[in-house]
This record gives C-alpha cells, sequence and structure tokens, in this order.
C-alpha cells in the first residue's frame, strides 16, 4: 500500500504572519529512488512524489486518502504556548520602540 503524509506546514523564517498555515497539506512519499550515474541526481519513476495537495480542513484531506486507498501519516500540528506575562512585555515593546 503507497503512504501519504498529511501536515500544515510550518511558517519559514522570512515570514512574520501565519496567515498561510491553515491549509492542510496531503504530499505523497515514494521509495523507489534511483541514483543518475552520470550526474549524480537522485531520480525516480514515480511521478506522485512531485505532487503536493492541500485541502482546507484535516478531514478533507483524510477522507481523500482513503478513496485512492493510501495508508496515511497524520502530523497533528504543535501548539504554541506564550504565556500572558510573555506577550505583555512584547506588547510593551513594540508599543515603546514604535
Amino acid at each position: 500500500m503507497k503512504k501519504a503524509k498529511i501536515y500544515i506546514p510550518t511558517k519559514t523564517a522570512m515570514q512574520s504572519g501565519r496567515g498561510k498555515q491553515k491549509k492542510w497539506v496531503l504530499e505523497f512519499e515514494t521509495k523507489d529512488t534511483k541514483i543518475n550515474p552520470l550526474m549524480g541526481w537522485e531520480s525516480s519513476t514515480d511521478t506522485l512524489e512531485e505532487v503536493i495537495l492541500r485541502f482546507s480542513t484535516q478531514e478533507q484531506a483524510v477522507e481523500y486518502a482513503k478513496k485512492i486507498q493510501f495508508y496515511i501519516k497524520l502530523l497533528n500540528p504543535k501548539k504554541r504556548n506564550l504565556s500572558s506575562n510573555l506577550m505583555l512585555i512584547i506588547f510593551l515593546k513594540i508599543r515603546y520602540v514604535a
């Protein structure tokens, strides 16, 4: 059975907001990679490795993976844990610097 993973992508260091972190991503995993002897590149005959599907909810992504009969690995996002004191300090620094 082929494998896929479902997750919410993390933000990069160049992003300040979390607006694009609401979409769930379904990525297919392949194991049959080969190394090209001439260039040393990694290649595969399976084109599903290049396909990335985005869904608005986790349930839609899981339902689609079950419909096409893929084994799924679900990676739940980690919660941000900011204390109220830390948020107050950040707010005051931003307010007095600007």
